[in-house]
């Protein structure tokens, strides 16, 4: 590795930790939020779904931005942004402000989760690279895990704005940071034109998918403002549209989201799983605080501290999962690594009820981080790896995309599930808490369902069969 790269990662790796920590932090904090701001239900889940918006729209153009500007003023750029928008959030004086500086931070978070992971295929050897997309993993998968929790704790003493006082001298001290240590990294870089078209449909194909996956829970409940199928419709028309520019940009070089990626059959094998995956935690980190709290009758900070375990788990399995990569390939992890999750989903289904212990809930969600940690570091890598270098910016911004919309997929059909399930169980004369446990279960069960097709996905992941290792240089 070249001098000075291990300091470059490092600072990288700090700073996404601090950003992507901030995407799932909100979600303990909405009921606070509703009774501070005077605010309904579905206005304060704005502050989760405009976060998603945001960064479903702004991580498309991300593979362009990397492939042109340097990494030194990227990273100033997308941490000053987040810092001033954390910093508006925490002054802000109503939820239109509130909402403006999360839309803020979320603009900084969505470039740094591509840069982190360019940067880590650009500078890492290939031999190593496994170990350092271990580090990596923490930071994807941890940091929105233990968001809850970080959560609970500040409002057990707090008021919510402390998440984001607390938050903004860690962002400044990274921004100062990375100001004054990064350097430049020399790898080959465009001049092609900006194509506006791409971005306008680019917003209207991911940010309407996103906003109608994200209202499907909501119609459920009769309280979505717009039918679903109207954003999800003008999402999908809007994604033709948007490939086929891709496509026809990409002859001489001027594609916003180069999908020239899919030719290499390991990326998308990899991405299959790593959707599937990233549906089952982010369902499963929606679906859990609302059975522990309504079900269980858990307080916001005991329910924060039950899903902690399962973060700690990834968080100390994922840089040894990436040793094992570098040794054994991606195989040998990511197949039980699925079924490990598909288990745990299962076991969701087959065990939450209202008469379900603590102890159970945090066993199993303990055993399903394990699987998971056994999956993200194996496809994060097989799938990059199996890129040549110049589509490693646009394969970084596609994974990040896919990650959101995978999420969103994910929460939509958990919860709209659990939603539907408790509906059905009422009408048929059970009482509130033993429908919605009902529900939980339902949600479960199709989750174990889709599960299934990770499994047979993982057997046909592979080690990429890469070039000879260059060395880039930083100075």
């Amino acid at each position: 590795m070249a001098p000075g790269a291990n300091l470059v990662i490092a600072v990288l790796l700090i700073s996404a930790f601090v950003v992507i920590l901030n995407e799932t932090i909100m979600s303990v904090a909405l009921p606070r939020l509703m009774e501070d701001l005077d605010i309904t239900a579905s206005t304060a889940q704005w502050m989760t779904t405009g976060f998603m918006l945001t960064m479903a729209v702004v991580i498309p153009a991300t593979g362009f931005i990397l492939s042109r500007y340097k990494l030194r003023s990227v990273f100033i750029a997308a941490v000053g942004i987040f810092s001033v928008g954390t910093l508006v959030c925490a002054i802000a004086p109503g939820f239109q402000v509130l909402l403006a500086g999360r839309v803020l931070q979320a603009s900084g978070t969505a470039v740094m989760l591509p840069l982190l992971m360019t940067t880590v295929m650009n500078l890492v050897p290939v031999a190593s690279r496994g170990r350092m997309m271990g580090r990596n993993s923490i930071v994807i998968a941890v940091a929105p895990a233990i968001g809850p929790t970080i959560s609970g704790i500040i409002l057990s003493a707090l008021s919510w704005r402390w998440m984001f006082w607390i938050v903004l001298p860690i962002a400044v001290a990274s921004l100062v940071l990375g100001a004054t240590k990064i350097t430049e990294v020399e790898i080959d870089r465009k001049s092609s034109p900006f194509d506006a078209v791409s971005i306008v449909l680019s917003a209207f194909a991911f940010g309407g998918l996103i906003f109608g996956l994200s209202s499907i829970g909501e119609s459920a409940e009769g309280k979505a403002p717009v039918a679903p199928w109207i954003p999800i419709a003008i999402g999908a028309a809007a994604l033709v549209l948007f490939v086929v520019r891709q496509l026809l940009l990409a002859r001489d070089g001027r594609a916003l989201m180069d999908l020239g990626t899919f030719k290499f059959a390991s990326f998308g094998l990899s991405l299959l799983q790593l959707a599937i995956s990233m549906m089952a935690l982010f369902g499963s980190l929606i679906l859990l605080p609302i059975y522990l709290q309504q079900v269980l009758h858990s307080s916001a900070l005991s329910t924060g501290l039950m899903v902690l375990p399962g973060g700690v788990v990834m968080a100390v399995m994922s840089p040894v999962v990436g040793r094992w990569f570098d040794r054994v390939g991606p195989r040998p992890l990511a197949i039980p690594g699925a079924m490990i999750v598909a288990g745990a989903l299962w076991l969701f289904a087959s065990t939450l009820d209202e008469s379900t212990s603590r102890v159970t809930v945090v066993l199993i969600h303990t055993f399903m981080s394990a699987g998971l940690a056994l999956i993200f570091t194996p496809l994060f890598t097989s799938a990059l790896g199996s890129l040549p270098s110049r589509l490693y910016p646009h394969g970084s911004a596609i994974i990040g995309t896919v990650q959101q919309l995978a999420g969103a997929a994910g929460t939509a059909v958990f919860i709209t599930l659990m939603t539907t399930g408790t509906a059905s169980r009422l009408d048929q004369g059970l009482d509130q808490v033993a429908a919605e446990a009902g529900g939980v279960h339902s949600a479960f069960l199709v989750g174990g369902i889709i599960a299934l097709a990770a499994v047979v996905a993982s057997f046909f992941v592979r080690r990429p069969e890469h070039a000879p290792s260059r060395d880039v240089a930083v100075h």
